[in-house]
C-alpha cells in the first residue's frame, strides 16, 4: 500500500519529529477529517508499505535524519513556485529549498524526487512572462536532480476563494501558450512536463496528462509491479493517481499560502498547532474517550511473481 503525508498539510516541514516518532513507534493514528472520532491506526512497517509519497514546500527539516527511513521507498514532490512572502508568507527563500532539493536528490535518488511548479496563477506582478523567466531559472538549477516537473493551474476551491479573493482562474489559451514554454524550457533540461488534473488537450503540447503519481509512474520509479485491490486508489473525481492513506490533518500547515485549499484560517492553524505533540500517536492532541480505532486493512500490493517474457 502507500502512505501519503502531503494532500493535507506539510509534515516535513512542521512535523518532522513527529514522523521520525511515528516510523520509530511502527504505527500512527489518523482521524477522519469528517468524523473525527473515527481513528484509522496505520502500521508504518516496509513489510506492508509499499511507498512512502511525501508532498512538501520544505524538506530540509527531514534531511540529517533521512538515514531513518532506508528501509523504505521513498517518492518527494517537492514544491517550488515564483511567488513571493505576499503569496506563501511561511515558505523558505526558494534559493534554500534549491539546495534542499538537490541535497534530498543527491540522497534519495533523481528518479524518486519530483519538482512541482503549482498552482500556476497570473495577477500584474505575476505575468506569463515572469512565470517564464523564473520557470527557466529554476528548472536550470535542477537539472540533473529530477526528470520530472507538474504544473497545475490554479483550482479555486471555497477556501482558496475566501483567503485570497482577488485570484483569478488561468483562461485556456494562456494555459496553452504557458503550457507550450514550459515543454520546451523543461526539454531543454531534461525533464517532462506533467499535468496535475488538468485538461487532456495539453497534450497537443508535449504535456503528460497521464496523472502525477499514477500506478505506472510509481512502478517506473522504483521498478517494482503493484497489484492495486479494486477501491484502493484514494482520488479525486478525474484523478488517476494512487494517493494511498493519507496520515496528515487539514488546518494545520504554517505556511499561510493563499492559494491553500487545506486550511480553513489562520486561527484554526495556530489552535491546532498549540495541540500538536511530537510523542503523541496524533498528528494534532491525544486520544478521546469516544474514539472508535480501527486497524486499517493494509498489505502490500507488490507483485513478486516473475514474468516469463
Amino acid at each position: 500500500m502507500i502512505i501519503n503525508t502531503g494532500s493535507r498539510t506539510d509534515i516535513p516541514a512542521f512535523y518532522s519529529d513527529w514522523f521520525y516518532n511515528r516510523i520509530e513507534a511502527g504505527e500512527v493514528l489518523v482521524r477522519n477529517p469528517y468524523n473525527l472520532n473515527a481513528v484509522t491506526r496505520y502500521r508504518l512497517d516496509p513489510e506492508v508499505v509499499d511507498v512512502l509519497a511525501f508532498c512538501t514546500k520544505n524538506p530540509a527539516p527531514m534531511l540529517s535524519r533521512l538515514h531513518e527511513l532506508d528501509a523504505f521507498r521513498q517518492l518527494w514532490h517537492v514544491t517550488i513556485t515564483p511567488y513571493g512572502k505576499d503569496i506563501e508568507p511561511n515558505v523558505p527563500d526558494k534559493h534554500e529549498v534549491l539546495k534542499s532539493f538537490q541535497e534530498l536528490s543527491r540522497n534519495v535518488g533523481k528518479e524518486h524526487v519530483v519538482w512541482r511548479y503549482d498552482p500556476v496563477f497570473l495577477s500584474d506582478r505575476y505575468s506569463m512572462d515572469y512565470h517564464l523567466r523564473a520557470f527557466e531559472t529554476m528548472a536550470s538549477e535542477l537539472e540533473g536532480y529530477t526528470g520530472q516537473v507538474i504544473i497545475s493551474f490554479i483550482d479555486l476551491y471555497q477556501k482558496t476563494k475566501k483567503n485570497f479573493p482577488e485570484v483569478r482562474e488561468v483562461y485556456g489559451p494562456e494555459q496553452d501558450a504557458l503550457s507550450e514554454a514550459f515543454v520546451s524550457i523543461a526539454e531543454a533540461h531534461g525533464m517532462q512536463v506533467i499535468a496535475c488534473l488538468e485538461d487532456a488537450r495539453l497534450s497537443q503540447f508535449g504535456v503528460d496528462v497521464s496523472g502525477c503519481m499514477t500506478k505506472e509512474k510509481l512502478e517506473d520509479a522504483f521498478d517494482i509491479r503493484l497489484q492495486v485491490p479494486a477501491g484502493k486508489a484514494q482520488a479525486r473525481e478525474g484523478c488517476s493517481c494512487l494517493l494511498g492513506g493519507d496520515i496528515g490533518m487539514y488546518n494545520t500547515c504554517s505556511h499561510f499560502c493563499r492559494y491553500c485549499y487545506a486550511n480553513y484560517d489562520r486561527a484554526t492553524v495556530l489552535q491546532n498547532r498549540e495541540l500538536h505533540d511530537p510523542e503523541s500517536p496524533f498528528l494534532i492532541g491525544g486520544p478521546h474517550p469516544a474514539d472508535l480505532v480501527k486497524d486499517a486493512d493494509q498489505q502490500s500490493w507488490l507483485d513478486l511473481q516473475t514474468s516469463l517474457f
